[in-house]
């Protein structure tokens, strides 16, 4: 039984992190060509819209019964893993800090932590206000 439970949330989670991965190269191609290549828009964009969905995401599937364990397998570690960019994050601060641009490393770093913690605790608060009590 743990078994088909554990291959079905492998399969969700494959499944939405080709979406997210898809998800995230559209949307830094979109950004790229209509904000140009100064900052890595694509990046910053994707981390903080998936700050603020996984802290929307990590409250508003507590308490919802067996269900939940697939859909944060799904959503949270598939689509917003596949779309989160931690590690491109850190290899584009690398490429601008080697380029001379410190100035834009320290406000690009900046901004996509403070904003992504920001947008993690918004979450959390719009799912608390907006959720309703799971029947018991």
């Amino acid at each position: 039984m743990l078994t088909a439970i554990w291959w079905k949330q492998l399969a969700l989670v494959m499944c939405g992190g080709a979406l997210g991965a898809g998800g995230r190269f559209w949307l830094g191609g979109w950004l790229l060509r209509h904000l140009g290549e100064g900052i890595p828009w694509g990046t910053l964009t994707a981390n903080l819209s998936g700050s603020f969905a996984i802290g929307f995401l990590a409250v508003w599937l507590e308490g919802r019964g067996p269900q939940a364990l697939y859909w944060r397998a799904f959503l949270i570690v598939g689509l917003l893993g596949g779309l989160t960019t931690y590690s491109s994050l850190m290899l584009e601060i690398l490429l601008m800090g080697r380029s001379g641009r410190s100035g834009a490393v320290v406000g690009y770093l900046g901004t996509t932590l403070v904003l992504g913690f920001l947008l993690v605790w918004l979450g959390t608060w719009v799912a608390g206000a907006l959720r309703e009590p799971f029947p018991a």
